[in-house]
């Protein structure tokens, strides 16, 4: 094993949350004196120092209702999936990564030999591990032990940068298997982070024109000033799909969408997207929703609308890199606040409250 023998390490803390919806600062493993002495570092990983971690609404979610359909929060469990950092040891076994190297954490663990893996769409692996994902404890820490291989290199890409990297590649899958060409009037419901992402990457991709809802105000004015040219629509209960997919062909100045991206999984977001887009359009869905959703079957029958929807990603990292690195994507502005580990609490508490008007939160170790 490698490491930097002359860093002071301070203790090992996390994030934890449980299923009675409690979250507090504690004690995590490995310990400093494990990172020091090697122990339990596995073959073909190394631990990385974290560095800079985003709040995502999943976290959010696993705190206030413990769970995400099947993913169920049934013990102490560490929050946190979006994280950049240092590599400060490695496995004699590692060869691509050394002391010193920032990377990025794609934070999966696969098993290389299911059918998903090995057709390259490991985002459905069977036995995957997904940091966060209950039982599977994340990376809020101050030190994780990870796999090399999902540790991207980032070179001098800033750590708040290389934490939003995760987002970043959720919204390129989306673009991605939704097929999003340049000149395609396209419609994003939602600009919650995951929106105001895809929104960045529709505009870079040359969509046109670009509609992006929400039921807050603030977070549409948010869009504008992060992209001007885009046009905005604030969602009013009371409608009904039809008169919702209406009044969005509307905002579009009476384009059909061709390609709807749903960020929210509101039911009735989904709804009003399959009767705004266009004969043989598609309406693809990564928001995550309840288990069972009412749809305008007929609409999308008769319609030919394709309905889609995403898990997580695969094979997006480096691209992801490209994109930030170059600044063809530019997120920067979306981090809006930030804050030590040891201030995690405040920090959750700001992502859970709208009135804050917090886009990304972001929690650092320095």
């Amino acid at each position: 094993m490698s490491f930097n023998s002359t860093t002071e390490l301070k203790p090992n803390i996390g994030v934890y949350t449980n299923p009675a919806h409690k979250l507090w600062i504690a004690d995590a493993l490995p310990s400093a004196q494990d990172v020091q002495t090697g122990k339990g570092l596995k073959e073909g990983e190394v631990t990385v120092e974290i560095k800079s971690t985003g709040i995502c609404g999943s976290d959010i979610h696993f705190w206030h209702a413990g769970a995400i359909g099947h993913m169920v929060v049934e013990d102490t469990h560490i929050l946190g999936h979006e994280s950049a950092g240092t590599v400060i040891a490695a496995h004699r076994s590692v060869g691509g990564l050394k002391v010193g190297d920032r990377v990025a954490i794609e934070p999966n663990i696969i098993c290389n030999e299911c059918e998903p893996c090995l057709t390259g769409r490991y985002n459905g692996c069977e036995k995957v591990e997904f940091r966060s994902t209950p039982p599977v404890p994340g990376l809020l820490r101050r030190y994780v032990n990870h796999p090399a291989t999902w540790c991207h290199p980032i070179g001098d890409m800033s750590f708040e940068d290389g934490a939003l990297l995760e987002p970043l590649s959720v919204a390129l899958a989306g673009m991605r298997r939704a097929d999003v060409r340049l000149g395609d009037p396209v419609l994003i419901c939602g600009a919650g982070p995951i929106g105001l992402i895809t929104l960045l990457c529709c505009r870079a991709a040359g969509a046109e024109p670009i509609a992006i809802t929400d039921i807050d105000d603030g977070r549409l004015g948010f869009a504008k000033e992060l992209v001007p040219s885009v046009n905005t629509h604030l969602v009013r209960g009371g409608a009904s799909p039809e008169e919702a997919g209406k009044a969005l062909v509307a905002t579009l100045g009476g384009i059909e969408p061709a390609v709807a991206i749903e960020c929210t999984g509101v039911e009735s977001s989904v709804a009003a997207a399959v009767w705004a887009v266009r004969f043989g359009g598609t309406v693809f869905v990564i928001g995550v929703g309840k288990d069972t959703m009412t749809l305008p079957f007929m609409r999308l029958s008769a319609r030919e609308v394709d309905l889609c929807f995403q898990y997580r990603y695969a094979n997006t990292w480096p691209r992801a890199i490209r994109l930030l690195r170059s600044g063809v994507v530019d997120m920067r502005r979306l981090v809006t606040h930030r804050f030590p580990i040891e201030e995690a609490l405040r920090a959750f508490e700001t992502a859970a409250d709208p009135k804050t008007g917090a886009i990304k939160v972001q929690i650092t170790n320095v």
